[in-house]
């Protein structure tokens, strides 16, 4: 992968003249080749790695990570049936993956329910969709390769009989 993307890969606020420095190269040519990873869409989006946890009266959201059997389509394969999929809003990303299932979809709720609601009454009835399995993140310990720093729970005093 090219130096610039590396760079940006792993902090998407450096500037371009922070990355001309690094690099020992002029800051004219990473500018140009950034807008050309933009405007090729090698470069998708920015983003911001945030620990909810640590924010205070966070909109409450559960995330789980559902595993999805699918019969391919003729012809298609199984990218037909994954983009019907991503397509629902529920679903944060979709992978196509090897192993006992074919999909691996993140998708974000407001609760539990919302979330089985989702797999219920969506993605179960698809008629490639052959099995789910579903898993709900319990706790981050890190992302996107950040580790996450938590808010320190209450001790609880240890009592002896």
């Amino acid at each position: 992968m090219d130096e610039i993307l590396e760079v940006l890969e792993k902090d998407a606020r450096a500037t371009p003249e922070e990355i001309a420095k690094m690099l020992k190269k002029k800051t004219q040519g990473i500018k140009e080749a950034i807008k050309k990873y933009e405007k090729d869409g090698v470069i998708l989006k920015y983003k911001a790695v945030i620990n909810k946890e640590l924010i205070k009266d966070a909109d409450a959201s559960v995330r789980a990570l559902i595993e999805v059997n699918i019969t391919p389509q003729k012809d298609v394969g199984f990218d037909k049936i994954a983009e019907r999929i991503y397509s629902f809003p529920e679903v944060a990303s979709c992978y196509l993956i090897s192993g006992t299932y074919d999909l691996l979809l993140i998708v974000e709720g407001k609760d539990l329910h919302t979330v089985a609601r989702f797999v219920a009454e969506k993605l179960a009835p698809l008629e490639n969709v052959k099995g789910t399995t579903t898993h709900f993140l319990l706790k981050k310990y890190k992302e996107d390769g950040v580790i996450l720093k938590h808010r320190e729970e209450n001790k609880r005093i240890a009592i002896s009989y």
